[in-house]
């Protein structure tokens, strides 16, 4: 049987195809228009993805975790920092000189909160909050992406 994976699962599932997008950005040829449109991908996943954390696993968290406040304050501390690196971005043109700098900073942002909530506010996470919980939060998010999804 198998089983579906619980909230922290599909948070960690979107951190690999946020970081698979970043790479191929990286990846493809500097100055080429393809970059602005990979940018733009990543741009949508990226706000639903920080929206979903913020509605579904941050209450529970900040209410259930120890120091999750905290935890939840430097998380929403950096999911604001990377929208403004991704809102710059998208006013860009790929080959601007300014766009290989934005998209180191947001990269470097990116790919350090990632590392932090996964090796400090998912363990925290799961070791505080019941099975069931992240499971009924995982199903809770599959349905509201579902009814989203066209």
């Amino acid at each position: 049987m198998s089983r579906r994976p619980d909230i922290l699962g599909e948070f960690t599932a979107d951190h690999r195809a946020v970081t698979e997008l970043l790479d191929a950005i990286e990846a493809a040829p500097p100055g080429s228009p393809g970059r602005g449109d990979l940018v733009t991908r990543l741009t949508d996943l990226l706000f639903a993805h920080c929206a979903a954390e913020e509605e579904h696993l941050f209450p529970a968290v900040q209410h259930d975790v120890p120091d999750g406040g905290a935890l939840v304050f430097g998380s929403i501390h950096d999911h604001l920092a990377i929208g403004q690196y991704l809102v710059d971005l998208q006013t860009l043109s790929p080959a601007d000189p300014a766009f290989d700098t934005l998209l180191g900073g947001l990269a470097d942002t990116l790919r350090r909160h990632l590392r932090g909530e996964e090796e400090r506010l998912f363990p925290a996470a799961r070791k505080a909050l019941p099975a069931a919980a992240r499971a009924a939060l995982g199903e809770r998010l599959r349905a509201e992406r579902a009814a989203l999804d066209p």
